[in-house]
């Protein structure tokens, strides 16, 4: 028995079993794999992004349309609060040149390492849960059923993406039953379908760098990598919300250089030169650029003026996002307006929740990171509260 259960040990979850223990409770996390922060772990592989160094109002703009309801979490635990906390478990950072921060090692497992000795809580393993059986929580465990009647419950279960790291939205048919709103989960920060003609072929793999892209108000600069599939990367996935929404994807080929430079440019004899070679010498279009260039544009106009338009407004033909699947992050989850303002779910008194879970999407960039700590602390200090005054049975009001 405990006072408080976390089910999930990933960021969120463990930021709350953190919060809770540090305020005297007696704390358990359980999770469905044989080993904690899974997808912690993998995202770490390519160096961890911990957060973002940059100004208050940029960072919080960030997460859309929950900017407001994230800002007070955000506010207690942001990026500088993110950075104390790393280090404060031995793990120097640095920032990048774009003002991702992330720790020296480049890695997650020794800042989890670090984080599991310091955390005061018994850890259940190989613990899937199940739903809630009367009052209490029910679990699949190598043991059989196990059931268990904390007075807080904090929910940290991850989105609908990289099932196969424990994320994979089995969670919601059990609150759905319950009467919590969910927000349909849709994919995010994830790659775009591309049916391309086969003289692509010979690019796959290859990134695609020096561009711009929009959808809708949103711009982006970054690189994508041609894939077999269509097109991946950190560029793209800012314009996931827009993409979602139907607006169209377009690109910027010359995003250094203004409509009448490129006009003007183009727009000197060539003789017998070829268009490539013309692109080539007056705006150093090739490789992949060119390739996209010719693959949604071709025949390519020849007034210099319409020719400057498509370079800098490329319109890509697509087939919507990749599976969720493949996503890195989700959209969508518990509606905002089934949680109280601690995260506390108004269906079932006693039961938080935190991280990917709650309907909130963000760009990656350490957006994503930075809000699954801040809500994982949040719940765990308002549920600390809570069970301060609360019943032994969770569920009671």
């Amino acid at each position: 028995m405990s006072d408080a259960l976390v089910i999930g040990a990933g960021p969120a979850g463990l930021m709350a079993a953190s919060a809770l223990a540090q305020a005297g409770h007696k704390v358990i996390v359980a999770d469905t794999k044989p080993s904690p922060a899974r997808k912690f772990l993998m995202a770490g592989k390519s160096g961890l992004n911990l957060t973002k160094d940059a100004p208050r109002d940029a960072f919080i703009a960030a997460y859309g349309s929950a900017a407001g309801w994230l800002a007070p979490m955000i506010d207690a635990f942001g990026p500088a609060e993110t950075i104390a906390w790393a280090e404060s478990l031995g793990q120097p950072v640095f920032t990048g040149s774009t003002g991702r921060v992330f720790p020296r090692a480049m890695k997650a497992s020794p800042l989890l390492r670090a984080w599991l000795a310091s955390l005061d809580a018994e850890l259940r393993l190989s613990w899937r849960w199940t739903g809630f059986d009367g009052a209490a929580l029910s679990f699949d465990t190598p043991q059989g059923k196990v059931t268990h009647s904390p007075r807080v419950t904090i929910l940290a279960l991850g989105g609908a993406s990289w099932a196969r790291l424990g994320s994979d939205a089995a969670w919601a048919p059990c609150l759905a039953d319950q009467g919590v709103a969910l927000t349909p989960f849709a994919a995010s920060n994830v790659g775009l379908s591309v049916n391309w003609s086969p003289h692509m072929d010979r690019h796959f793999g290859q990134p695609v760098k020096a561009i711009a892209l929009g959808a809708g108000e949103t711009i982006s600069r970054g690189e994508v990598v041609i894939t077999v599939n269509g097109l991946e990367g950190g560029g793209l996935y800012p314009l996931s919300a827009a993409l979602r929404a139907g607006q169209d994807l377009v690109l910027d080929l010359v995003p250094d250089r203004n409509f009448a430079d490129i006009t003007r440019r183009l727009a000197q004899p060539r003789g017998k030169t070829s268009l490539t070679t013309h692109l080539k010498k007056a705006l150093r279009l090739t490789g992949t650029r060119a390739a996209l260039l010719y693959e949604f544009a071709r025949p390519l106009p020849t007034d210099a003026a319409d020719l400057a338009r498509t370079i800098k407004y490329l319109p890509i033909t697509h087939n919507g996002l990749r599976p969720i699947d493949e996503a890195i992050s989700t959209a969508g989850g518990i509606a905002q307006d089934a949680l109280t303002d601690g995260l506390m779910l108004r269906a079932i008194p006693g039961v938080f929740a935190a991280g990917e879970m709650l309907d909130w999407d963000a760009p990656t960039g350490g957006y994503l990171l930075t809000a699954c700590l801040a809500t994982g602390l949040w719940a765990g200090r308002h549920a600390a509260a809570y069970a301060a005054r609360a019943p032994l049975k969770g569920r009671d009001k």
